[in-house]
């Protein structure tokens, strides 16, 4: 399972498992500061994909430094990964989405190359990139009206289950990243059923009771309610 996961992180081309997990727990870690890789009070574009146009925030790399990243700097899975990143992600990202039409059902290499990947690269990196941006600015506020994050039905649509984003940042240990598990969460099925044939174990939820505290102390039953339609 990990290396199945390791090679759709080659597809996606968003840097390494490891370095993409560092800039993950840092946005985790110190939500909306200059710690944070997308920052969203540098604004909606800086969220979105401006933060990857500039040098990081100083404090970014120094806390980004300070993070325990030994479970996956210990894989040798993705220790692999990092020696040849290159060669996997040119052939992951851009050769074989491009070979396998031409060679399976006789597409011309030109139409090909911009669609399977040039074309469906660009839509998963802004519907990831969404999730950084609009996941932030644009939604309800059900588990925590505290921070930024919301829950965005169009982020879940475009990034195949991420637009939870307000319980994903108010409970993040649990796997599910959303209440709802059939409600576009194929991130979830995915998971899920890899359990199921006993490829993934240890999954992490947190108890309905929890939430529904949660839900009355620091959000909105009024936005749990639209948050679910």
């Amino acid at each position: 399972m990990r290396i199945f996961l390791m090679l759709l992180n080659n597809i996606a081309l968003q840097n390494d498992v490891i370095e993409w997990a560092r800039d993950h727990r840092c946005h985790h870690k110190w939500t909306d500061t200059d710690a944070d890789p997308h920052n969203t009070t540098r604004g909606f574009f800086f969220a979105h994909m401006g933060w990857l146009l500039v040098r990081k925030h100083p404090q970014v790399k120094e806390q980004g430094a300070k993070l325990d990243m030994s479970d996956l700097e210990n894989d040798p899975v993705l220790a692999f990964q990092r020696r040849h990143y290159f060669p996997l992600v040119i052939l992951s990202c851009f050769v074989l989405p491009t070979i396998i039409p031409v060679y399976f059902w006789g597409e011309t290499a030109f139409i090909a190359f911009y669609t399977a990947a040039t074309f469906r690269y660009c839509f998963t990196l802004h519907a990831t990139w969404c999730i950084n941006s609009a996941a932030h600015y644009f939604g309800w506020k059900p588990y925590d009206h505290s921070v930024s994050p919301v829950e965005n039905v169009f982020t879940t649509i475009a990034a195949v289950g991420e637009g939870g984003h307000n319980f994903h940042h108010t409970f993040p240990q649990d796997y599910r990243t959303s209440e709802y598990s059939l409600k576009y969460n194929w991130t979830r099925v995915l998971i899920d059923v890899a359990a199921t044939l006993g490829l993934v174990y240890d999954r992490k939820t947190v108890a309905d009771e929890v939430i529904s505290r949660q839900v009355s102390k620091h959000g909105s039953e009024e936005h749990r309610e639209k948050s679910m339609m």
